[in-house]
Order: structure tokens, then C-alpha cells, then sequence
């Protein structure tokens, strides 16, 4: 299990030339606003983010930005299969930028997201989907917090 939450990249030289490319290849445009939000969730190893997090990363890094046009902007990454979104609640969500099958436990108390490994968690059936549907995929999170 991997925590990512505070992990910390060593500089190199900007990526934005490949990351247009990444926008255009998802159907996205590549405006200066996505482009600046791709290189703070991109710019590094795999992590969790909350629309708060990265409109407080955009302000450190002096990129002018809505948390409305934070929103959006993961929602859109989000849809072009940039993202994955994790709902913890029905008022919270994280966007995870490792989209491959795994899934979490979500600490309570620090409200942060931990990566568990898909083969580590065994189901062994799941209910038939409603006539005419198929399963597209499983989410489990599974809700921690530090013991006394």
C-alpha cells in the first residue's frame, strides 16, 4: 500500500510540450489554465488530490484560477480518462492521477487517501447488474482512522 499524499518530486525541465499532447490526445483543449493544472497534478509521482488542495497548490504557484475552474477542470480530466475520482462521502471526492484498478482506504481523521492494491482485495461474487447494464468497475474504499 502507497501513500502519496505528501510525496515530493525533484525539479526538472517543464513538461508542458508532452502534456499538450496528453490534452489534445484526450479530446481536451489545451488552454493555459488546463495546462497549468496538469503540470501541478502531473508533475510527480501518483497522488490523491481534493479540488481545495489543488486550488491552493494553483495560488502557491501564482496561477490565477477559479476553485470553480478547479472543479471543471478535474471533472473534464476526470471524463477524458485523465483521472480517476474517488467519492469518500457525498460531499467529498479525491482525484486520483493513477488511474489503473486499485482502491483505498480513506483516513477519517486526516482526510487522506491511501492506494490499496487491487489483488488485495478478494470478492467472491458480485450481484447481477440490472437487466440491460453491465459492471464497469468495483470502487472500494474502506473508511480508517487512527486507533487510541
Amino acid at each position: 500500500m502507497q501513500d502519496r499524499t505528501d510525496a515530493k518530486s525533484k525539479p526538472h525541465p517543464s513538461r508542458t510540450p508532452c502534456l499538450t499532447a496528453v490534452l489534445r490526445m484526450a479530446g481536451l483543449r489545451p488552454t493555459r489554465q488546463r495546462l497549468a493544472l496538469a503540470e501541478l497534478l502531473f508533475d510527480g509521482p501518483h497522488r490523491h488530490v481534493s479540488a481545495e488542495q489543488l486550488h491552493g497548490e494553483a495560488q502557491a504557484a501564482r496561477v490565477n484560477v477559479s476553485l470553480a475552474t478547479i472543479y471543471n477542470t478535474l471533472h473534464q480530466f476526470h471524463e477524458a480518462g485523465l483521472l480517476r475520482e474517488v467519492a469518500v462521502d457525498a460531499s467529498r471526492s479525491y482525484f486520483d492521477t493513477d488511474t489503473s484498478d486499485h482502491h483505498h482506504f480513506y483516513v477519517e481523521d486526516e482526510q487522506r487517501m491511501i492506494d490499496i492494491p487491487a489483488s488485495s482485495v478478494v470478492f467472491d461474487a458480485l450481484p447481477q447488474p440490472p437487466k440491460g447494464m453491465a459492471v464497469t468497475h468495483v470502487d472500494v474504499v474502506i473508511r480508517v482512522r487512527r486507533g487510541n
